[in-house]
């Protein structure tokens, strides 16, 4: 008999022998997935609709629970940084803080669609990225550098506060909401002055702080190295995350999953294909996607491995092409 699509995805997690290779993909949901839904609930409703449409046509061997409407982190003292010692003024939320609650509601509506019994992974974002989203993310990274050269203990201190918050929603949507983890996006400083030390020095403890959180309520938890419009990232820095599985830009970082699961050694790896519109992914035929499918397979093996993309699909790209991978996949 064979076993649910929750149980192969745990299962390929624990790098066990399974029946076929798992395949997810996800999508951001919302027409501007940055907008902010605790403004606009429109926002909030136009993700669940998408998820709901997606589960129902395309049936996915596992669902990232997207948090588009949620991205913004709904701190005032993010307003107002002008140098690095106002990090020292990032205090945590209240407790009460519907921001806190919207999440769980939000991921508590996204399983309540789920048709069967499927492994969940709720998106949330590091510190770091957190930050960039405050930036307005084109730019943030030099003026981010800046401030960590300028006084690395101060935006490490302001970071932890953040790491706080963002680990109490990790640990409330698997506790209350009901995922079975989360998957947290993570990238590297894009400026040549953060290199590793200051990475692993400033960046790095708040966003193991949050995977140390979610590994208390669930076992089950995704490392996202974002490769976004083609940053690219340090794997290495990245290795003793305390996550179960990790999903990278294997396209644009040139590592394919086969050398990534050596360097992610002991964890499962997610991913394989390019999600961008000039990918295969996204424009190859039948035969080119399956042949690709078979491929990765073949070089990365049959245990710990999910077949997906770099990050978030095309809106418009066409399930078929998803359904394709799954089929060579088995």
């Amino acid at each position: 008999m064979a076993v649910s699509k929750k149980q192969l995805v745990l299962d390929t997690f624990d790098s066990k022998t399974t029946e076929r290779v798992p395949v997810g993909f996800w999508f951001h949901f919302a027409k501007d997935e940055m907008a902010d839904g605790l403004a606009d609930p429109n926002v909030i409703e136009a993700n669940i609709k998408g998820h709901e449409k997606l589960v129902n046509s395309f049936k996915p061997d596992f669902v990232k629970l997207m948090s588009d409407g949620l991205f913004n982190y709904p701190n005032e003292a993010l307003k107002n940084l002008n140098s690095a010692k106002d990090f020292a003024n990032i205090k945590p939320l209240d407790p009460n803080h519907e921001w806190f609650r919207k999440n769980v509601e939000l991921v508590k509506k996204q399983i309540s669609l789920l048709p069967e019994d499927v492994a969940t992974f709720y998106n949330l974002f590091a510190p770091s990225t957190t930050i960039k989203i405050a930036f307005g993310f084109y730019g943030a990274d030099k003026k981010f550098a800046d401030f960590i050269k300028e006084d690395p203990d101060a935006v490490a201190a302001g970071l932890n506060v953040i790491a706080d918050d963002i680990a109490k929603v990790a640990r409330s949507v698997i506790r209350e909401g009901g995922a079975t983890g989360i998957y947290l996006s993570a990238q590297s400083i894009q400026d040549w002055r953060i290199g590793e030390d200051l990475y692993k020095k400033v960046i790095a403890p708040a966003e193991k702080k949050i995977l140390e959180a979610a590994n208390e309520e669930s076992a089950y938890n995704i490392l996202h190295v974002c490769g976004f419009e083609g940053s690219r990232n340090k794997l290495e820095w990245f290795k003793d995350y305390p996550a179960k599985a990790v999903n990278w830009a294997a396209v644009v970082e040139k590592v394919p999953l086969a050398e990534g699961k050596k360097i992610f050694e002991g964890k499962a790896v997610i991913g394989g294909f390019g999600n961008t519109v000039n990918d295969l992914l996204y424009k190859g035929t039948k035969e080119e996607i399956q042949a690709e499918a078979k491929k990765l397979i073949a070089e990365a093996g049959r245990t710990g491995v999910i077949l997906g993309a770099d990050c978030t699909v095309p809106r418009d790209i066409s399930l078929d092409h998803l359904e394709w991978v799954r089929e060579a996949a088995e």
